[in-house]
């Protein structure tokens, strides 16, 4: 049976800035270190992780909601993609962002998770933390 996480961490910018970086193909990259190229419209696809991740986008809600498929090289040939759910909400001082990942094949939910920390939220507070919200 397929896995899913919901993890959220709290990034000092605008749900504006979030939103615009995570669809940019070069702030992207740059707040994740890796190579990113991305089409930011509902059908576009995107490649990220230096082509360790790659999917397209489903649903687009300016500003507070991003729905893409989402399947890395990990991926059994025979998974479906996964679907990964960005949610935005303005807090105090920053940005609330919570991801609903969800349908990721069997067992690779925890290595996942531990990778949206460490390859994501961490770079991503760093980040956004030394471009200030401006």
């Amino acid at each position: 049976m397929p896995d899913s996480i919901k993890l959220s961490v709290t990034l000092s910018a605008t749900p504006e800035q979030v939103y615009e970086a995570w669809l940019s193909s070069e702030e992207h990259t740059a707040f994740t270190g890796d190579e990113a190229t991305i089409d930011p419209t509902v059908g576009g696809n995107f490649v990220a992780g230096s082509g360790y991740i790659k999917g397209t986008t489903l649903e687009l809600e300016p500003y507070s909601r991003i729905v893409q498929s989402w399947r890395s090289t990990d991926f059994p040939e025979s998974a479906e993609d996964s679907l990964l759910e960005v949610l935005l909400e303005r807090t105090r001082g920053g940005t609330r962002l919570t991801l609903v990942h969800t349908n990721i094949p069997d067992g690779q939910a925890e290595e996942y998770e531990q990778g949206w920390k460490d390859f994501y939220f961490e770079p991503m507070k760093r980040y956004f933390s030394e471009k200030g919200t401006g």
